[in-house]
């Protein structure tokens, strides 16, 4: 079996199902990928430690947004647990000495079901998430070394965060495909020059060497999902969804 491929994928806020280009891409990235086995996803909305491991049977989604029309919290994404998953995650932290815990009436939240609904819309891959126990890059960059074998075995593992996060630079009362500001342009530009080069030691760096980070992410949750994907896939990154929404980069890359 050929290894599955990782993915590092800006999720988008429930408004993505509106925008028909956006959930094109997305539909579309998936097409070209096989079949997994199962899914392993690292969302920026679920920061625990010690790390946890969510759901292994179908339970309702977390509907982690507030002040949206009701219709958001209406979706549905039944996708099959994965126990079996969660038993190999379990051994390949335990055994790099990582505390694991359960918490398993933890569903999906919506950085991890937003763009499953896009990209897996029949929810028939059973899905495993598990948590951020820390947001320290070289930490989560070793979290994502340690669950690469997991892609021998046709689990695709998926880190889902928003490639530039800052609210304040959101603006939604303009067209979707806006010019960004250039805090947003620049960190972009930056990121997608060394993702090029497969610079991890830049990447992981970003507070220091990237152009206006405090501004690309006040806080960095919504980045660090990329380090857990560059451990993991070991490759040179692939763009596969580049371009902005209201203001914020959207670039989306594939390893392997």
């Amino acid at each position: 079996m050929t290894a599955a491929p990782v993915l590092y994928l800006s999720h988008g806020a429930p408004p993505l199902a509106d925008d028909a280009t956006w959930t094109r891409q997305l539909a579309d990235w998936s097409t070209g990928l096989a079949r997994p086995s199962a899914i392993l996803i690292v969302s920026a909305h679920w920061e625990e430690a010690p790390l946890t491991i969510g759901a292994t049977t179908t339970v309702p989604l977390i509907y982690d947004f507030w002040g949206f029309p009701q219709r958001y919290y209406q979706v549905e994404y039944r996708a099959p647990g994965a126990p079996a998953l969660a038993e190999k995650v379990r051994k390949l932290l335990r055994s790099g000495e990582t505390p694991v815990h359960e918490d398993p009436a933890r569903g999906l939240d919506h950085g991890a079901y937003v763009p499953l609904v896009e990209m897996f819309p029949d929810a028939d891959v059973p899905v495993l998430q598990i948590s951020m126990p820390s947001l320290d890059p070289q930490q989560l960059f070793d979290l994502g070394r340690r669950l690469a074998p997991l892609r021998d075995e046709g689990v695709l593992i998926i880190g889902s965060g928003f490639f530039t996060h800052n609210l304040s630079g959101l603006d939604m009362h303009r067209d979707a495909g806006h010019a960004p500001p250039s805090w947003s342009a620049e960190f972009d530009d930056w990121g997608a020059e060394a993702l090029a080069k497969n610079d991890v030691d830049a990447i992981l760096d970003f507070a220091s060497k990237a152009p206006a980070p405090g501004l690309a992410h006040p806080r960095i949750e919504h980045f660090a999902p990329l380090f857990v994907s560059l451990g993991a896939g070991g490759e040179t990154p692939e763009t596969v969804i580049d371009g902005f929404w209201y203001g914020l980069a959207k670039r989306s890359v594939q390893l392997g």
